[in-house]
């Protein structure tokens, strides 16, 4: 059984539909990315997944349950974080305070994740006290991941995590993406830089006009040249 199967979701906003009958499959462990142009439905994917847009149609089971019509506070409780592209931190708190919200649902004593966090992130250590919002852009998405891990989720979803960084923090980004995915914590990613994403994906989906178009191995959409072609800059 997948560890998140999203099947035939129809949803949007109002009365916009945004997906037609999209379905995705998520294994344990696995990095599974989903490119497409702009406005195919990517982010609402992740949102409806997540419970902040409710689909009108479809299923969507995690971990072997059903997550419709669950808050996403329980949604997150159940082992699934999310980061989304933007307002990912919290702009007027430290880094410390940042981390320590992201385990808010968690009963158990989560201090000690604080440590592991920093460790994955080192360029966050020793700077707690740092107000986020005047963070660099890279530090922030840092800082998100972080966030999100606190959490120990067993899937990470997350969208657009290199949007308007330097290509240097990119590859960064990239290699805490490889380092989390080897803990065992399975990833969903939406990247613009979808050759880089697809190169350390298991699996890919292509989405356009909000409808599932092509699906494969990270390697095979890579050589395919309808996608090299429409989704990949040539």
């Amino acid at each position: 059984m997948s560890l998140l199967e999203v099947s035939n979701i129809v949803a949007g906003y109002g009365d916009t539909e945004i997906l037609h009958g999209v379905s995705v499959n998520i294994d344990r462990g696995e990095i599974v990315t989903v490119i497409g142009p702009n406005g195919s439905g990517k982010s609402t994917l992740m949102k409806t997944v997540v419970g902040i847009v409710p689909p009108t149609e479809g299923q969507i089971i995690f971990n072997g349950l059903s997550i419709l019509s669950t808050s996403p506070e329980k949604i997150v409780g159940s082992g699934l974080s999310y980061v989304p592209q933007t307002a990912n931190v919290f702009p007027n708190l430290t880094i410390k305070e940042n981390l320590e919200m992201g385990a808010f649902i968690r009963k158990d004593d989560w201090r000690y994740r604080i440590d592991e966090i920093l460790d994955l992130f080192p360029d966050l250590r020793g700077r707690e006290k740092d107000i986020a919002g005047r963070l660099s852009g890279g530090q922030r998405q840092m800082l998100a991941l972080g966030r999100a891990l606190m959490l120990d989720p067993v899937l990470l979803l997350l969208d657009e995590p290199t949007a308007g960084l330097a290509p240097l923090m990119i590859e960064s980004v990239f290699e805490k993406i490889l380092a989390i995915n080897a803990s065992g914590i399975a990833i969903m990613l939406i990247e613009q830089n979808a050759r880089e994403a697809l190169r350390i994906s298991k699996r890919g989906y292509v989405l356009a006009a909000g409808e599932n178009q092509l699906q494969g191995s990270g390697e095979s959409l890579l050589k395919d040249d309808k996608v090299a072609r429409l989704y990949l800059g040539g």
